[in-house]
């Protein structure tokens, strides 16, 4: 660091440079021999984990330092003082360092292993402790120190911050704190050793001084002795001067009394205005940081004792969010950066609210070096200010930004101003606006209002009501306006306020509003609301004419197949097209409407006789089945439809809407396509379908459903190799149901799920038991709902049950139907994938009845194709079943499928099927389902006429 020129003379500044070099070469030596130590000391530590010819190497380097440095000390102290002020000393005791820190710093990086901190540790701690001890020491010199320091932690530290391992940034991080406490010393100590070197050379001069000073001392008693008699002379001529000068103070002092006096007058009017302005004088010494502030009360809800010391006392009260900008407002002043110090902020009030407050000050005493001594300043509460600013910036934000059209108008109409608002409703721009009266910018009837409008506001000061408005553009539309007037404070008339708002949008909505509640927006055909109004009209009127009505209820079949499989676009477009062609099937009916997703209901006053009914009936069902084509797909749609008539078996009109839903559910029930009237019979029925719904519910509640196992016969082997698992409801009073009369229903419920899952378990039971304890392992096959593939982890909860049963995957079959696979559903094709990914067999059942389709035979990953008992049946007849069957059974093949052929109940049936390469068969010719136990008999009597067994 180099001598300040104002310090002490040029000619001191080379004894203090030879000075300090005398001082570093003196005590180069003990760095150099304790960095030999430590290194010595990481040898040992080190020496099993590093390369040895790379430690010897290095402790080779810093003894060749160590020899270099102690010679270069010698030929220093040999040069004379002239000589050591060449600049090649320092340059080559800063290399010396530089080298030795260098040497120290790549150390660390190439000798400890980053991954052993049992050598980690003392090695840093020993690097760390030797650079601190030689950066001490080289401290009298900033830059000396600097060339050591640097290279020795520097490099290191970067070298483990940007290692990946988990404890070297940690050390990385240790090393920059280090680092900084080393160079915080190390300025210090610099700093405080120049101030020592400096003051022994002023020390010194002072001393030098002295000497002349003495000399000096005695010429000067000579030269007193000659001033005696001088100045014994102008000690008269100064009793003369102090007679004089005693008169000239009396005057004097009566004038500072008089503006004293004029002083202390002016300091109480000031006192007194600062009273009445609330204006806090505060006054602050930096140095003891005590402060004097008056008004502590009116703005801080403190006593005067309270405020003492502005850190203290004042800076907590400050809000956290303004503390920042407070401190930086107050640094720039104390910098000399501004010329004042003055910020808006909050501070905490006694009672706990934030008050606004102005604080105003300057620096009005500085030190020689420019530091601030003292400041004072103001400071007063402006929350009320503040407030006031806020909210007309909230009224002026609002008064933008609200939806309806806002003006002011002087007492004659003159509009004032306009908001946004009002130029978007009117297409008035705020320009062509102000300055206009209102009256001249309307219609000839705005003047008549408006002219009404004041002698009401006049009286009632306000007023509101809907009114025809025009735009600029001459259009008219409904708004609704509201007056207001602004009195001053003697209650004259300054100011009329309008709001108005565009109720165009409003009344188009409430008309879409009352076409929506009776009018279904899909079809444009009467809706349930309006229907229901509608019934109970007609039937009030036909019960005073005695007159017949009747209700006929639409519901298309297998609406919601076409829906998931084609998606809602498609079906969408088929409900548009059903609902023109009832139209136009039912021209003269009271009123056609669209109940929900795919139900219509008709109301027929004019053919109401049995006979007519039916006839209308039939047209219906014949004219939805014409096909229709709807982007590329040609459908054929067909309905159910079921009839109440009044007042034969319905008194009302809610009576009326359930029959016909009764006997439409019946219909549906019989197959679809047709159509039921509504009987007492069918009353019963539905009741009874309710009652075994509710009771199949407890039964999965109560486990009252089994599983029977009907055989499947392998041909080639002519074994029994798997089943097929089939649910039977073992009813408490009406003994075993079959599947028939109740899995349409749990689809129908939703209960599907939660049978579906006992089916499976029990299954898969029974398949495992097979499996470990004989006689024999079959393979079982379960009919799957696509209700259960649309659930997400439908097959998680297989393999969860494969694994609680102890049953291999493959043993386990799926059966799926044609619709399943043609269903366009992510979960569906997800759940499907898994499954055979898990090893389970996936068949297809009842293949040809359905949508069959070789796409999905493709997609999917099957296994076996089941030829539907249809088919099979007919193989005793002449016919095209037989050249079916063979196509199925050729086509699977060569697809690489297994094909099983169900409903075999003939030997004829049997031999054409094997025959012609059939790989399964199952039927009542085999054997008929079984219980559990008698299907293991069966396997124990088949195991026991094997050869082979």
């Amino acid at each position: 660091m180099a001598f300040p020129h104002h310090a002490i003379p040029t000619s001191r500044q080379k004894d203090l440079r030879i000075r300090q070099l005398d001082l570093l070469y003196e005590y180069s030596r003990l760095p150099q021999w304790l960095i030999m130590l430590a290194a010595l000391v990481t040898s040992v530590l080190v020496w099993d984990h590093v390369a040895h010819h790379l430690l010897i190497g290095w402790l080779l380097s810093l003894v060749v330092l160590a020899l270099l440095r102690s010679q270069l000390v010698k030929r220093y102290h040999a040069a004379n003082d002239t000589h050591r002020l060449r600049l090649r000393w320092r340059a080559m005791f800063y290399l010396g360092n530089l080298l030795t820190g260098l040497s120290l710093g790549i150390a660390q990086i190439l000798m400890v292993p980053l991954d052993n901190f049992t050598v980690q540790a003392p090695v840093y701690g020993l690097a760390s402790g030797a650079g601190i001890c030689v950066a001490v020491i080289y401290a009298n010199r900033f830059l000396a120190f600097a060339t050591f320091v640097i290279p020795a932690f520097v490099p290191a530290t970067i070298y483990l911050i940007s290692q990946d391992d988990p404890t070297s940034p940690y050390w990385g991080m240790m090393g920059i704190t280090l680092f900084g406490c080393i160079l915080l010393a190390g300025a210090f100590v610099n700093r405080s050793s120049l101030r020592a070197l400096v003051a022994s050379e002023h020390s010194n001069a002072l001393v030098t001084r002295l000497e002349e000073a003495r000399v000096q001392a005695e010429g000067l008693n000579q030269q007193l002795a000659r001033e005696i008699q001088q100045r014994r002379q102008a000690e008269q001529n100064l009793r003369e001067s102090h007679d004089i000068l005693e008169q000239r103070v009396e005057q004097r002092t009566a004038e500072l009394e008089e503006a004293g006096h004029a002083l202390r007058s002016n300091q109480a009017q000031l006192s007194l205005a600062l009273e009445a302005s609330e204006l806090g004088l505060w006054d602050w010494d930096l140095a003891s940081d005590r402060v004097y502030h008056s008004h502590v009360e009116e703005i801080f809800g403190l006593s005067a004792d309270a405020v003492r010391s502005m850190e203290q006392d004042l800076r907590p009260l400050v809000h956290p969010d303004d503390a920042e900008p407070v401190r930086q407002a107050l640094v720039r002043h104390l910098k000399d950066q501004t010329s004042a110090y003055r910020i808006e902020y909050r501070v905490r009030h006694a009672d706990g609210r934030w008050v606004w407050v102005e604080d105003s000050g300057r620096a009005v005493e500085r030190d020689d070096q420019g530091r601030v001594l003292r400041m004072i300043g103001t400071r007063r509460d402006i929350t009320p200010r503040r407030h006031q600013a806020e909210a007309a910036q909230l009224a002026a934000t609002v008064f933008e930004a609200t939806s309806e059209g806002i003006f002011i108008l002087d007492p004659q109409l003159n509009i004032l101003t306009v908001n946004k608002a009002f130029s978007v409703i009117t297409g008035y721009s705020a320009d062509d606006a102000i300055g206009r009266r209102i009256i001249n910018m309307g219609m000839e009837k705005d003047r008549e209002d408006f002219d009404r409008l004041r002698k009401v506001l006049h009286d009632q000061d306000r007023w509101q009501g809907e009114r025809i408005g025009q735009r600029r553009s001459g259009e008219q539309y409904p708004q609704w306006l509201q007056l207001a007037v602004v009195r001053d404070a003697h209650g004259q008339l300054t100011h009329y306020v309008g709001f108005f708002a565009d109720l165009t949008t409003r009344r188009q909505t409430e008309e879409q509003v009352r076409y929506l509640t009776n009018y279904d927006p899909l079809t444009q055909l009467a809706n349930r609301n309006l229907f229901t109004q509608r019934l109970s009209e007609t039937t009030g009127r036909a019960r005073k004419s005695g007159e017949q009505l009747a209700v006929m209820h639409i519901d298309l079949d297998r609406f919601k197949y076409i829906n998931d499989t084609l998606g809602h676009d498609v079906a969408d477009q088929l409900l548009r097209t059903v609902a023109k062609r009832l139209n136009d099937l039912v021209p003269d009916a009271e009123i056609l409407a669209r109940l929900s997703a795919d139900e219509f209901v008709v109301i027929v006053e004019q053919r109401t006789a049995k006979d007519e009914l039916v006839r209308l009936a039939e047209q219906l069902l014949e004219g939805l089945k014409h096909p229709v084509t709807i982007d590329g797909h040609e459908l054929v749609v067909t309905a159910s439809i079921g009839i109440s008539q009044f007042p034969q078996t319905a008194r009302d009109a809610l009576l009326m809407i359930t029959q016909a839903n009764q006997a439409m559910q019946h219909a549906k029930h019989l197959g679809g396509n047709s159509f039921q009237f509504f009987t007492r019979d069918l009353q019963s029925y539905s009741l009874e379908r309710l009652q075994l719904e509710n009771q199949l519910r407890k039964a999965l509640d109560e486990n009252q459903l089994v599983v029977h196992y009907q055989p499947k016969l392998h041909l080639a082997s002519d074994r029994i190799r798997s089943a097929e698992a089939l649910v039977r409801w073992k009813h408490p009073q009406r003994g075993l149901i079959m599947p028939g009369e109740f899995i349409e229903m749990a689809e129908e419920t939703g209960l599907i799920l939660a049978l579906g899952d006992i089916v499976l378990q029990q299954a898969c039971a029974q398949a495992s038991r097979w499996y470990h304890q004989g006689p024999t392992a079959i393979a079982v096959a379960v009919n799957l709902s696509v209700q259960q593939l649309r659930q997400s982890q439908f097959a998680q909860r297989v393999k969860g049950i494969l694994e609680e049963c102890d049953l291999p995957a493959s043993m386990l079959e799926l059966e799926l139907t044609e619709s399943m696979l043609l269903e366009h559903s992510d979960e569906v094709t997800r759940n499907v994938a898994e499954l055979q990914e898990m090893g389970i067999r996936l068949s297809v059942d009842d293949f040809g009845t359905g949508y069959s389709s070789l796409a999905y035979l493709k997609r999917f990953p099957l296994h076996t194709l089941k030829i539907d008992r249809t088919f099979v049946s007919g193989l005793d007849e002449e016919g095209r079943d037989a050249a079916i069957v063979c196509a199925i059974i050729a086509m699977s093949h060569s697809l690489g499928l297994n094909v099983v052929a169900e409903g075999v109940e003939h030997h004829s049936q049997l031999a054409f099927l094997k025959a012609n390469g059939c790989d399964e068969v199952q039927g009542y010719l085999i054997s008929r389902p079984l219980p559990a136990r008698e299907f293991t008999a069966l396997l124990d009597s088949e195991s026991s006429t094997s050869p082979t067994h």
